[in-house]
């Protein structure tokens, strides 16, 4: 079990906070407003912040310094960019994802480092996934025999520089393609890795949970 600080009580944080509840994780959620809390039930078991998601304070009320995760889902762009930036830059926490209104932005948050949901395309989902990219992922596309399936998956950050190529020799999977800077791309065989990139891999499906996990993983010095 992890725990996890989600800023922001409106519908996505309230639907996080639940999820993650459910699951058995620590949880702590910040809101300015106290009213916000209200929306929780009353069998929620986690932490309730007053304050503003990129004050250090606030962040360590929330036990920031012991999260595994952090999700900025309130309704200001710039809030929480700052605040997602806050938690990976001074906290350390590693997997990071931000909520956006304006997907123009998108490639600026990139460069940065920090996965960004837009509103365009925003599930609760799509959040979890960045947050939790070990656990089985449900894919994007099985084909008819039920025994491949075309999935995103995290790719660990010390692979950044890489050839695709690599990837694919040490988790025996195939790149389908990338979505960098929020478009898509077919890799040649000397494209590399990038911060910030969103790999989709076809896989058997009984090897999902053995690909996740080499490729959530950092690479040997030498890749065969």
């Amino acid at each position: 079990m992890a725990h996890f600080v989600i800023m922001g009580c409106g519908r996505v944080g309230l639907s996080l906070a639940h999820t993650l509840d459910n699951n058995g994780h620590s949880v702590a959620v910040i809101d300015q407003d106290d009213r916000a809390f209200r929306r929780l039930r009353s069998s929620f078991s986690g932490r309730k912040v007053s304050g503003i998601g990129f004050d250090r304070d606030t962040l360590r009320r929330a036990d920031i310094e012991n999260a595994y995760a952090f999700a900025a889902v309130s309704s200001g762009d710039n809030s929480n960019i700052l605040a997602t930036r806050v938690a990976r830059e001074t906290f350390h926490v590693r997997h990071v994802v931000a909520r956006i209104y304006d997907s123009g932005r998108a490639e600026i948050y990139q460069r940065l480092g920090i996965p960004t949901v837009a509103t365009v395309r925003w599930t609760a989902d799509q959040v979890l996934r960045r947050l939790l990219p070990e656990q089985t992922i449900a894919g994007d596309y099985r084909e008819s025999s039920g025994r491949l399936i075309l999935a995103e998956v995290a790719v660990h950050e010390a692979w950044a520089g890489r050839p695709v190529a690599d990837l694919e020799g040490r988790a025996r999977v195939r790149v389908a393609y990338l979505t960098r800077f929020g478009e898509g791309m077919l890799p040649e065989p000397n494209t590399t890795y990038q911060p910030g990139d969103t790999v989709h891999v076809m896989m058997p499906v009984d090897r999902s949970d053995e690909i996740t996990r080499l490729l959530a993983t950092a690479p040997a010095t030498e890749v065969n």
